[in-house]
């Protein structure tokens, strides 16, 4: 029930957020719920990954690109996705969910999202997605287009670089 609550505030709260530049980074200030947890009684690992979708979902919103996305019947789609955890979140702690696009090729987008506590990192998740729209395939050119954005896809990282090759 928690997740669909912060669902429903995070869209909400985003529509009164300042907009984002599609490569800027969208933060979100969370907190561990009890039913985040696990039977170790830290955050569960798979609760992660539902947070990373209301990380990108906010991206999108605030890039105004989900309003364009809807008009078009356009779909989101999680291709491939790597976390790496190097701490636990605790009952009640307070965290940061960092999410940004690195990087695309001619089909994919590559976002990275990191969740802090203080200034620590406590997982790491890169994020192979695109959009797809009556059968097909949206490229990351169309897709900036909807938003009128047109710009050279930055250098992708070494670290996601390494994460395809290693995939393929």
């Amino acid at each position: 029930m928690n997740l669909l609550f912060r669902l429903a505030w995070i869209i909400l709260e985003s529509f009164f957020r300042r907009k984002l530049h599609p490569l800027s980074e969208s933060v979100l200030h969370l907190r561990v719920l009890p039913n985040d947890l696990d039977l170790n009684f830290h955050m569960n690992n798979g609760r992660y990954l539902s947070l990373m979708d209301l990380g990108r979902l906010d991206l999108l919103i605030r890039t105004d690109l989900a309003q364009a996305l809807v008009r078009h019947r356009w779909q989101p789609l999680v291709g491939a996705l790597n976390i790496r955890y190097k701490m636990s979140l605790m009952p009640f702690q307070k965290y940061r969910l960092r999410t940004k696009v690195v990087g695309w090729d001619e089909k994919w987008f590559y976002i990275e999202q990191r969740f802090e506590r203080g200034n620590r990192t406590v997982a790491v998740g890169l994020v192979k997605t695109l959009f797809r729209g009556n059968g097909l395939n949206i490229t990351p050119e169309e897709t900036l287009k909807l938003i009128h954005v047109n710009i050279d896809p930055p250098k992708i990282p070494e670290n996601i670089t390494k994460w395809l090759s290693m995939e393929a």
